[in-house]
């Protein structure tokens, strides 16, 4: 492997990293406040794609459209996605997850309905939209934009990358600097104390749920330009991701940026060294070599009492 085709594949994993690393958040937003894994979180993301494929579909943008037709496509496409991933995501906690919590259901009984959940949206998905993979109407010509040490990015790599820092910047922002943020915290770290002193324990578990659907949704747009829009697509994503917020440290939302990032430039390196087939391997052997010498993930598991 040359230089530059070193500077390819770091490039291509930190633009799917940063996927990851969204897709991530909405595992470790739940599993903050629940400290319930939420694996039809995949089904949100591939929603989201599917609400952007919709959206698009309709406009009909035309070939590689240009300029302001082409930023407005784009914000079209990610406020679809991350509609349809957000109104998913509060259905499922509404439905799915709040009886269960307010009759003081097992943890197991949890997980078993996320996995339930996931199966009926995925099932869902390929009974309404078809089987067969669908291409993202394009919203722009996708051409290069700049080199980075002789790597060459293109306007989808660099849409993608800017989309998810600016989400993962603005969702820092609003856990640490909003009423709001501060609520998701409290719940976090102690949801019986919350209760008591005034926070609405079900407002908060709701809203985080939109929240992380509302990424995952936005998630799914911007990965469906990059391949294309499956019912099946959120599977491999959704479980790269779930394994990224391990890495990182489960519950603590830098440490799903941190571990998203690093999973995609392993992935995206393992290929040119072992073969594509290898590619999802050595994102899980890092997870497991992780596990083993620090069991609370990178940047340490926030653990407090459920809500």
């Amino acid at each position: 492997m040359s230089l530059v085709e070193f500077w390819d594949y770091l490039v291509l994993g930190v633009v799917l990293g940063s996927i990851y690393a969204v897709i991530a958040i909405g595992y470790t937003l739940v599993y903050g406040v629940l400290q319930l894994i939420n694996f039809a979180h995949s089904e949100v993301f591939m929603l989201g794609a599917y609400g952007g494929l919709i959206a698009l579909t309709v406009v009909a943008p035309g070939d590689s459209p240009s300029g302001l037709a082409s930023a407005g496509f784009v914000v079209l496409g990610l406020v679809a996605g991350a509609a349809f991933g957000a109104l998913t995501a509060y259905g499922l906690e509404k439905v799915a997850y709040r009886p269960l919590r307010r009759r003081g259901a097992p943890r197991l009984i949890f997980l078993i309905t996320a996995i339930g959940a996931s199966f009926f949206l995925y099932n869902l998905a390929g009974k309404l939209f078809g089987r067969d993979p669908l291409p993202m109407p394009s919203a722009y010509e996708n051409k290069k934009v700049l080199s980075v040490f002789g790597a060459d990015l293109n306007v989808t790599q660099l849409l993608l990358l800017a989309s998810a820092v600016v989400m993962m910047v603005g969702l820092d922002m609003v856990v640490n600097r909003t009423k709001l943020g501060s609520g998701i915290r409290a719940v976090s770290q102690d949801a019986e104390v919350a209760g008591l002193m005034g926070v609405d324990i079900d407002k908060v578990v709701s809203r985080t749920f939109v929240i992380g659907g509302l990424l995952g949704g936005a998630a799914g747009f911007l990965y469906g330009t990059f391949t294309q829009v499956k019912f099946d697509m959120g599977f491999i994503p959704g479980i790269t991701a779930f394994a990224a917020a391990v890495v990182g440290g489960i519950g603590n939302i830098r440490g799903a940026m941190l571990g998203g990032l690093m999973l995609g430039v392993v992935e995206t390196l393992t290929v040119p060294i072992f073969g594509g087939e290898w590619r999802h391997v050595g994102a899980f052997v890092v997870l497991i070599a992780v596990l083993m010498f620090r069991p609370t993930g990178i940047l340490g598991e926030r653990v407090g009492r459920t809500a």
